[in-house]
């Protein structure tokens, strides 16, 4: 599980800065990898490879929403449904960590990797460092 905290300004204008929780478990990595041919990280090698930002934009966007979710107060489960993630997507929160993400080559491999399984990181690190670098989205 990844704790992500997120600075982002209101829309008041304040400034604040809060935890944000993300995680893919390993029936969502099995259904992801069943969903694409040659697996979920061949999609995202294609992609990259083919220079298709529009496509690596979406499947990141899809990632994101994917691994959202809220904590329960004891702990025990965590919450994911359509409800949370349009919430969060009407946030000026998400529209930073996305921004982000799709800005900082770096940033996204770190999300990708945080959001897994702790003992499926290994093998898909190896998968990414073969990857060549993704296109990063314009910043003007």
């Amino acid at each position: 599980m990844l704790k992500r905290n997120i600075t982002y300004e209101t829309l008041d204008g304040d400034e604040v800065t809060e935890p944000y929780y993300f995680n893919i478990s390993k029936s969502e990595l099995v259904e992801l990898e069943v969903e694409f041919e040659g697996g979920f990280g061949a999609m995202l090698q294609r992609i990259v490879e083919t220079n298709d930002r529009a496509g690596l934009v979406r499947e990141f966007k899809k990632l994101i929403l994917m691994a959202y979710g809220v904590k329960s107060d004891d702990g025990k489960r965590f919450v994911k449904s359509d409800e949370l993630r349009d919430e969060f997507t009407q946030t000026a929160a998400y529209n930073s960590l996305f921004m982000e993400l799709a800005t900082n080559d770096g940033a996204a491999v770190e999300f990708v990797m945080g959001v897994l399984p702790k003992d499926m990181r290994a093998e898909i690190g190896k998968e990414v460092a073969k990857a060549p670098s993704p296109p990063t989205a314009p910043t003007t």
